[in-house]
């Protein structure tokens, strides 16, 4: 393979976790109503804004959907997170099939990989750890990693980039998601390949409106996709 070749190889892969690698049979919406529900709220009233902005940083959808009352946004945050651990710890959470099976194929390739979340860290580790992940990846990033800022920020990703040093170039950072603003993200870092993938909240015409370049059946594919967009560069 030449200098070339090599240059041109996508040596970082930013993976999302819940409806990308985690499969959580709508657990957000589950802790979302729960949260809601310890607050005197009703829940009804925010689950089409949830669904719209799957994918965000959590504490930003508790800030418009409590008009900017930050006191008020926390404490919904902090209920969130509590609700969605117990669900976790319940063993309500699986890996999407072959999740882990493309993981392992990326890294044997010589790939980076990086597992990013909208929720807190306790959550992500307490999602991690229901899973036997702690050592599956070289580095896992929540918004609080990356400045607080989370989804469609490019922060995550940008972060993953600096932190890991495994390209020199955006161009070859692959992004995957499941929502509208893992797309935005990934679109917004520069990276060269923003997959979608349809084992989570939006569909395929959300993805592309959104930038994806590439729409997939599940995070499984992407090895694949990966290696057929090198061999066209």
């Amino acid at each position: 393979m030449t200098t070339k070749n090599l240059m041109n190889l996508t040596n970082l892969v930013v993976l999302d976790m819940a409806g990308t690698t985690v499969a959580d049979g709508g657990l957000v919406e589950r802790a979302f109503g729960a949260a809601a529900e310890r607050l005197g709220e009703d829940p009804a009233t925010m689950i089409d804004y949830v669904r719209a902005t799957m994918g965000e940083s959590k504490i930003s959808v508790f800030r418009h959907l409590f008009g900017g009352d930050e006191t008020r946004a926390q404490q919904a945050n902090v209920a969130f997170e509590q609700a969605y651990g117990e669900l976790v710890a319940g063993g309500l959470i699986a890996p999407v099939p072959g999740a882990a099976e493309a993981i392992t194929e990326l890294k044997d390739q010589g790939r980076t990989v990086v597992l990013t979340t909208g929720f807190a860290r306790v959550t992500q580790d307490a999602i991690l750890d229901a899973l036997g992940w702690q050592d599956l990846v070289e580095l896992t990033l929540c918004p609080a990693d990356a400045g607080g800022r989370g989804r469609p920020f490019p922060d995550m990703v940008l972060g993953a980039f600096l932190r890991t040093g495994a390209v020199d170039d955006v161009r070859h950072v692959a992004v995957a998601g499941d929502t509208s603003y893992d797309m935005l993200s990934g679109v917004r870092s520069g990276a060269g390949i923003v997959a979608g993938v349809l084992t989570g909240a939006h569909d395929e015409a959300a993805l592309k409106e959104h930038g994806a370049t590439h729409v997939l059946g599940s995070v499984a594919d992407l090895p694949a996709a990966i290696a057929r967009a090198e061999a066209h560069r």
